[in-house]
């Protein structure tokens, strides 16, 4: 069995999230991702998943393994970066986001437009609905949900002063069950434990977070696994020797 090294930005959003730049087409986003030699990315729009079908299928021509995800915010206005083993849990869990949305419309001349499209860019059609308004649900609630799907549950960008677990709540709540913490590029893991040696001993990623094709792989994380699957993706965070304390995370 042969372990080699992947690279993986598993926070990118596309024209469906808002703020991001309707050049975050599928098409485009496979591939600068290839270009700057990612194997594995997750697609992480906010509140959503009507992307990600496209992407899996582009990624899979291309060779990259397409993870679907969501970047879901809470009541708390906490963002969590949830992930899913194949597009049949990801299609509940979309369910269970309808079941729990606003009726708040979405403003585009502030938040930009928010667009499902095809592998060709055409638009297929505009979600009305804000994206970015918090979902009837609470951080507990979408970490069971996810896990109950079998996926993977990691609070985003937790060094952030706004949208973060620390920042809406000031602590992690007791009990709550997450497999690894992200933070942002703003940061080095190295220096936010320096700051909350409390949470030393988790894991972490580091992702883009991309809103726009120059970010994708600004930050990205090596993954040790001796084939792209979620069978494997998922050992990693288990493994004590991959990725230890850390996915190994670099600046692109």
């Amino acid at each position: 069995m042969s372990i080699s090294m992947h690279h993986a930005d598993l926070h990118i959003h596309t024209c469906l999230s808002p703020c991001g730049s309707l050049e975050m087409s599928p098409r485009n986003i496979i591939r600068v991702a290839k270009a700057k030699g990612l194997q594995m990315i997750a697609i992480t729009d906010h509140n959503t998943t009507g992307n990600v079908h496209v992407c899996v299928e582009l990624g899979s021509r291309e060779g990259i393994y397409v993870i679907p995800g969501c970047e879901v915010n809470t009541r708390e206005e906490v963002h969590c970066l949830c992930y899913f083993p194949h597009l049949q849990a990801m299609e509940v869990f979309q369910g269970y986001l309808e079941e729990r949305m606003t009726g708040v419309k979405n403003d585009p001349a502030r938040f930009g437009y928010q667009v499902v499209v095809d592998e060709d860019d055409a638009i297929l059609y505009e979600e009305e609905r804000s994206l970015f308004v918090g979902i009837d649900d609470e951080v507990e609630g979408v970490a069971e949900q996810v896990h109950r799907l079998g996926g993977i549950f990691v609070p985003a960008h937790v060094d952030r002063p706004k949208n973060s677990l620390l920042s809406q709540l000031g602590f992690i709540p007791h009990g709550l069950v997450y497999d690894a913490l992200e933070v942002s590029r703003a940061t080095t893991v190295m220096e936010f434990v320096e700051k909350h040696p409390e949470l030393r001993g988790n894991r972490f990623l580091q992702n883009s977070d991309a809103h726009y094709l120059k970010d994708i792989a600004t930050v990205h994380n090596a993954f040790y696994m001796d084939r792209l699957d979620w069978g494997c993706f998922k050992a990693a965070f288990r493994e004590k020797k991959n990725p230890g304390s850390q996915i190994n995370c670099s600046h692109g």
